[in-house]
């Protein structure tokens, strides 16, 4: 079965580029001119991925993906022509796992959708379940729990917990968590390992500002312990 894209952008060209491309890879594209209408769409296909322009009519991409975030961990993309690292890592502190300026290529687009999927999707192969403390990561569901009470993460969050998770006690710089996690050459700055890890605290720690898994090795990079 194929899966489904939502594309949600207020200008026609985008969402007819965007989608001929996406459908002509396999996708099934479901589109959206604005935001009211892009939670319509979400919740009548559930779609696999979200690409989101933040710039919409009405009810604005953030809210969009605010409400998303709330019941859902879909991945999205942001499309936006705003350029500041201040939107970059607004639309990541958002819940956002991968972030697009315009103009872009099309097929850079398609290829970050792939990455996003492809990272969402655990092999069969790959254990399916670790047990850390207070901690239990399970990679086939994509669920964690601390002492048994589930907790709500992104898909990119998912990743780069699963990943650390895997390599206890290792210590990881931020360039070598966007080559592992992220999967292709980032176009920002390694700030963005730095957002997911804050708001992985968040969620996973008891006492976020002194954690436990989740550790900082100043000058060098993260660690998970176990």
């Amino acid at each position: 079965m194929a899966q489904s894209i939502l594309v949600v952008d207020d200008e026609d060209a985008v969402r007819d580029v965007v989608g001929r491309y996406l459908e002509r890879d396999g996708y099934d594209v479901v589109t959206a001119d604005s935001g009211t209408a892009a939670l319509t769409s979400f919740e009548a296909s559930r779609p696999d991925l979200i690409v989101l322009d933040l710039m919409l009519p009405g009810l604005s991409g953030e809210a969009v993906c605010r409400k998303v975030r709330r019941d859902s961990d879909v991945p999205i993309i942001m499309l936006t022509a705003r350029t500041s690292e201040v939107d970059r890592l607004m639309g990541l502190e958002l819940g956002a796992d991968d972030y697009v300026v315009k103009p872009f290529s099309p097929r850079e687009l398609v290829a970050r959708i792939k990455a996003v999927l492809r990272r969402t999707t655990v092999a069969e192969s790959e254990p399916s379940r670790l047990v850390m403390g207070d901690l239990e990561v399970d990679g086939e569901r994509r669920t964690v729990s601390r002492d048994g009470v589930p907790l709500t993460l992104t898909a990119r969050e998912f990743d780069l917990l699963w990943f650390l998770a895997k390599h206890p006690g290792h210590v990881f710089s931020r360039e070598e968590l966007l080559e592992h996690v992220w999967g292709w050459e980032f176009e920002g700055d390694v700030n963005t390992v730095t957002v997911h890890v804050r708001r992985l605290r968040t969620k996973i720690e008891v006492t976020p500002k002194r954690p436990r898994h989740l550790t900082t090795v100043w000058a060098v990079g993260y660690r998970f312990d176990a």
